[in-house]
């Protein structure tokens, strides 16, 4: 495993992947994550740290904690269940600046409102924190709800797309 970390609004970044030749600066990302977070990597003895194969990604991260990206043109190497891959897509058609409930979510999915609690343990498992947005996901009532950052990270990230809370 590739790793490598750098500073953001959000605290210390830690970005994993692995070598892909049709990834965009040739790595695949694994996983973003900040510190604190559930179920968060930690860096392994055998990964590698790797600044260079991770310039791409944290050009586009940059780009949008400036306020100059709205989304993500990266390739990811991340691994799911039928029904948290079905969920972590449509939480990537979640448009920037706009938010969602946990039950809009599971209508999107076709899953039944009784799954709104296995939609929101797909959510927690998302490790593409930022990247696959989770902090769209507000409750019904627009609280904000769980987040695997901290609540004052999702506090921020949608202040920072002006989306409504």
């Amino acid at each position: 495993m590739l790793y490598t970390d750098f500073d953001s609004p959000l605290g210390r970044l830690l970005l994993t992947g692995l070598p892909s030749a049709t990834a965009p600066g040739g790595t695949a990302i694994a996983s973003l994550s900040v510190p604190g977070q559930k179920n968060a990597p930690t860096v392994e003895p055998d990964w590698r740290r790797e600044p260079a194969a991770f310039a791409e990604a944290r050009r586009q991260i940059e780009a949008y904690f400036a306020g100059d990206a709205q989304d993500f043109t990266l390739e990811y190497t991340v691994q799911g269940t039928e029904f948290r891959r079905k969920v972590w897509d449509a939480l990537d058609a979640v448009p920037y600046g706009a938010t969602t409930s946990y039950g809009a979510l599971a209508a999107r999915i076709g899953a039944p409102r009784a799954a709104v609690r296995a939609v929101g343990g797909a959510i927690g498992a998302n490790p593409l924190l930022v990247l696959r947005p989770c902090h769209r996901v507000i409750g019904a009532d627009g609280s904000l709800t769980g987040y695997a950052g901290g609540l004052e990270r999702k506090r921020l990230l949608l202040a920072l797309e002006n989306a409504p809370l």
